[in-house]
């Protein structure tokens, strides 16, 4: 009995155990749950889009998904993050097939790194691919593409440079084409050709590519690619797997929450509205101590926005000029100078908000329209307080004798020739005496003033 029940038990063990541990496969008839997992790269390649991938890569692979398809179509974007993409396809436990998609798109710049990761590189008809000529966030001049005719060993220098600055932009130039290489040799693609792409900005429509060995092949859209990918032979880390990607189902990955906030925020002008709003808000909280609102609006937009801006390629100088001119423009509200202060700041504000981002890397600079605006909006502002001090000088003094002889107002109360009564002058209530009896709601004209009394006579 002991025996048959140790034999029971191993028998339903058998029966639960995955059908993958014990190395075999479904029937035809049974159900399987194989997917595709869909991870979609639209613009910029920056923080978000790598933290995007990162999680979906990671969600796709803990919910069993067979491949990752990377549907791409970007210009471009910062270097630490395409890096980062390509350190997640390179160590993905699954295999990553890479489409630049729909008609129309481009891999661009860092895309052109990311399409040589992929397990399979495929594209789209009316796509392109190439310039990944990378360019130095600072604003150093980028290298000038190979012409023809440069000997060996000179493509992409610049005429006549600086020592330093050709000693650095051959180090970045070099580090470019060496990690684009080693991706070609890795994949068995085109290695002369990425390194045309990197140091001349080469770029090859999809048909060129697929002759030329940068991809695989054209795909229309993803069922196309898994199809055309079907029985072909990939190496993931040290061994080689063959994919059986026909007629299965693809399953979207959209990014989460946190990702799309993060994307919203490292948008290089919505960071600088961020950074403007925190700015404006503790300057009014300053200025009326108390109002609590914005103080509080003004700390997070600020904090939030200085969380962006270390994710993005910010000049300092920029930022620090820009800075320099809303101290300027405040202290031009504060104590007017006619313009001197308010016209310095003006000129800061616009020029640190120009410099602000790295015009060069695609994707990542402010709208200048909006930068217009901004400073169209202080520039009125600076035009209006001006236009108060100048209007300010020239009216009379508020509080002198003189200053209120002739003013009119009303009797709140009969007058009489020896006692005193109280009347609106100003808006403000005062004691009044006249020489001769007036009803309550006469019309008065100020003669002089006594201390708080005033003198006055029928108007």
């Amino acid at each position: 009995m002991v025996r048959w029940r140790r034999w029971a038990a191993w028998v339903c063990l058998a029966a639960a155990w995955p059908a993958h541990v014990l190395g075999t496969a479904p029937s035809a008839s049974a159900p399987t749950s194989r997917f595709a997992a869909q991870v979609t790269l639209e613009g910029p390649i920056g923080p978000a889009a790598a933290e995007y991938f990162d999680d979906a890569a990671m969600r796709a692979t803990r919910d069993g998904a067979v491949v990752i398809v990377l549907r791409m179509d970007t210009p471009g974007g910062l270097a630490e993050s395409m890096r980062q993409i390509v350190a997640g396809m390179l160590a993905s436990r699954i295999p990553v097939l890479v489409l630049v998609a729909p008609s129309g798109a481009r891999a661009a710049s860092a895309g052109t790194y990311i399409l040589y990761a992929g397990h399979i590189a495929a594209m789209a008809p009316a796509t392109h691919v190439g310039a990944a000529t990378p360019v130095p966030v600072g604003g150093r001049t980028p290298l000038r593409p190979a012409a023809p005719g440069d000997a060996p060993g000179t493509a992409g220098s610049a005429p006549k440079p600086r020592a330093e600055e050709d000693a650095e932009s051959a180090k970045i130039l070099n580090d470019a084409v060496a990690y684009l290489r080693s991706l070609a040799q890795l994949r068995g693609r085109n290695a002369a050709w990425a390194e045309q792409a990197v140091r001349g900005a080469a770029t090859l429509t999809a048909t060129e590519a697929a002759r030329q060995g940068v991809i695989d092949f054209v795909a229309d859209d993803v069922p196309d690619l898994l199809a055309k990918a079907d029985g072909r032979e990939v190496r993931l880390g040290d061994r080689r797997l063959t994919l059986h990607l026909r007629g299965i189902a693809v399953r979207d990955y959209p990014p989460d929450a946190r990702t799309r906030f993060l994307g919203i925020i490292t948008n290089p002008t919505v960071a600088y509205l961020l950074l403007l709003a925190g700015l404006y808000g503790l300057v009014l909280e300053a200025l009326h101590p108390g109002a609590l609102l914005p103080g509080i609006g003004g700390g997070i937009c600020l904090l939030v926005g200085m969380y962006a801006l270390q994710l993005l390629p910010v000049n300092y100088a920029g930022l620090a000029l820009m800075g320099l001119g809303l101290g300027l423009l405040a202290a031009e509200a504060i104590n007017p100078t006619v313009g001197a202060l308010g016209v310095g700041g003006l000129v800061a504000f616009a020029v640190g908000s120009v410099m602000l981002m790295d015009s060069a890397v695609p994707g990542y600079r402010v709208n200048l329209g909006v930068i217009a605006g901004i400073a169209v909006a202080a520039a009125a502002s600076l035009a209006w307080i001006v236009w108060m001090v100048l209007r300010t000088r020239r009216t009379r003094q508020g509080v002198a004798d003189p200053a209120m002889a002739a003013d009119l107002g009303v009797l709140l109360e009969p007058v009489g020739a020896t006692g005193d009564a109280w009347a609106m002058v100003r808006g403000e209530r005062w004691q009044v005496r006249c020489a001769t009896a007036l009803p309550a709601g006469a019309s008065v004209r100020v003669v002089r003033r006594e201390g708080l009394l005033l003198w006055v006579e029928p108007a």
